[in-house]
């Protein structure tokens, strides 16, 4: 069964950094696109960045030029490196990745169960 495990997230203050990682912890055939989605309390999931299995990026404007995401395509591992914090970066974390499970699946969206990030003073 796929399964999506994350960590790395905390509590940070103000300008401070995190690194959140990802990686799958089943048996997979082939992972396609990867990426990172928020969700603020009383807020609907919002899309953070994503990364081609060639690496092409797409980032959400709110986050452009302070977060990173790549991959490590042998380690089946998604990172997201996140510099000067703000705290309406405050959400929890979910990874994401578009994935099939033999030659034969279809391609499914699979969900990590998220990781808690916080930034205040």
């Amino acid at each position: 069964q796929v399964g999506l495990v994350e960590s790395g997230g905390g509590l940070v203050q103000p300008g401070g950094s995190l690194r959140l990682s990802c990686r799958n912890s089943g048996l997979i055939f082939k992972i396609y696109d990867m990426g990172w989605y928020r969700q603020a309390p009383g807020k609907q999931r919002e899309l953070v960045a994503t990364i081609t299995e060639t690496g092409s990026t797409n980032y959400a404007d709110s986050v452009k030029g302070r977060f990173t995401v790549s991959r490590d395509n042998a380690k089946k591992t998604v990172y997201l490196q996140m510099n000067s914090l703000k705290p309406e970066d405050t959400a929890v974390y979910y990874c994401n990745a578009d994935t099939q499970r033999t030659i034969m699946s279809a391609r499914i969206q699979t969900w990590g169960q998220g990781t808690q990030v916080t930034v205040s003073s």
